[in-house]
């Protein structure tokens, strides 16, 4: 029976910070020997419906999911077979997650980085009964202490750990995985959860400038598309954020 090693939450050019195409995914998940992906892109599962055949005809299958910004943070629903609207409070996003029979998973649950889409704690107090897993490591963390909170997290609730890839781009794909260490061929909604339990993870530390990287991306695929405006309010904000500290 072939090991299976699965990669959690990544993003392909359907999220607005990446531009990873199927065929890129394709090549590392080859070279990293990853028979097993969940894309979880920002909003939309489109990415995921769309490179599903392609790439479980290659020999890679793909979990469906989304990291969906709700008004209190980032919430992934993996298993999912329709997209959920963003801008739903947590709950409601994970009613509908519950819906599907999906399962809800807590992406980086503690970074000071990306303070902004962390779920609330108070969120995650809230809705602890329907949380399935929560990250204890993301491969974007900036320090090893964002991993050490994110574990005390997940101990606090007696929640099943993951560990989330969050790759954006080609370099990042194949560093941050789970290796199912049971005889099974196929992972499941059925059997995720208890193979997860006793899966051993691959940790690696976040890539020098990927930060940026990301935001170079997003910035071409505004001027690319066309979204000036938008990218005129980011670039403002900006400004009048290193103002600030200047003075």
């Amino acid at each position: 029976m072939k090991k299976l090693r699965i990669e959690f939450h990544v993003h392909t050019c359907f999220s607005p910070d990446s531009i990873l195409t199927k065929r890129f995914i394709l090549l590392k998940c080859k070279l990293k020997k990853i028979n097993c992906l969940a894309i979880t892109d920002h909003n939309t599962i489109k990415g995921a419906i769309k490179y599903k055949p392609y790439l479980e005809k290659h020999g890679v299958d793909v979990i469906v999911g989304e990291e969906i910004l709700t008004k209190e943070g980032e919430i992934i629903g993996l298993f999912l077979t329709k997209e959920i609207s963003k801008g739903l409070s947590a709950k409601e996003t994970i009613n509908e997650i519950k819906k599907q029979h999906g399962l809800v998973y807590i992406p980086h649950p503690y970074d000071l980085k990306r303070n902004k889409t962390v779920l609330k704690s108070i969120a995650i107090e809230k809705n602890k009964n329907d949380i399935d897993l929560i990250e204890i490591h993301n491969g974007r963390n900036i320090k090893d202490e964002y991993s050490k909170k994110q574990l005390e997290i997940a101990d606090y609730y007696k929640k099943i750990k993951i560990i989330g890839s969050d790759a954006h781009s080609f370099f990042e794909l194949g560093r941050n995985y789970i290796v199912i260490n049971e005889n099974i061929d196929k992972i499941t909604k059925k059997n995720l959860l208890s193979c997860i339990k006793n899966a051993t993870m691959n940790k690696e530390s976040c890539l020098k400038y990927i930060h940026q990287y990301t935001r170079y991306v997003r910035a071409f695929k505004m001027v690319m598309g066309g979204h000036f405006c938008e990218l005129y309010r980011i670039i403002k904000k900006r400004c009048e954020k290193r103002n600030k500290k200047i003075i």
